[in-house]
């Protein structure tokens, strides 16, 4: 029985803006304070159909739940992205925690000449952010957080070489 494990090919710029999009909610779930709603206490005035729509209009409720639940939501969204970084290896922790995770204004060459010890150049910089991309892609969206099949690389539709000829 073949065992192989078939990863499938993402795009590379694809993925690191859909990485990045992920991380940047992360920052913002991180240092943006949750503003609480507040229920309205006077009524507005709505033009309702005459009959009955089979809805009801609760917004004290529907202030609660948000309340409760918007905070709920932002503390599992950054406990989950916590977890994947954890499971990556050393190098590619300390790359997603410096680079992405802590402040706004840090920059790669901030990160591969002055946090690595010792600094390494930017080309091996790229592949453990790439590796880290990737490996990120696959569990946010085995969680479903992003959509795999939109960051899949395009093949050639006929599966042919650039030199093959199509046989009659």
């Amino acid at each position: 029985m073949d065992a192989t494990l078939n990863l499938p090919k993402l795009d590379r710029r694809k993925t690191q803006a859909a990485i990045e999009a992920a991380m940047e909610k992360y920052r913002i779930y991180k240092t943006i304070t949750f503003e609480e709603r507040e229920a309205r206490v006077t009524s507005s005035y709505n033009e309702t159909p005459s009959g009955y729509t089979g809805t009801t209009s609760d917004s004290t409720a529907r202030t609660a739940i948000y309340n409760v639940d918007m905070p709920a939501a932002r503390v599992a969204y950054c406990e989950r992205i916590e977890r994947i970084v954890e499971r990556l290896n050393d190098r590619e922790r300390l790359l997603l925690r410096e680079r992405y995770m802590k402040q706004d204004d840090v920059f790669d060459y901030k990160v591969y000449n002055h946090v690595f010890d010792p600094p390494i150049s930017k080309d091996t910089y790229v592949k453990v952010r790439t590796g880290a991309f990737y490996k990120m892609a696959l569990t946010l969206s085995a969680m479903g957080l992003i959509p795999l099949d939109e960051l899949l690389a395009k093949t050639s539709e006929s599966g042919r070489g650039k030199g093959e000829k199509q046989r009659a």
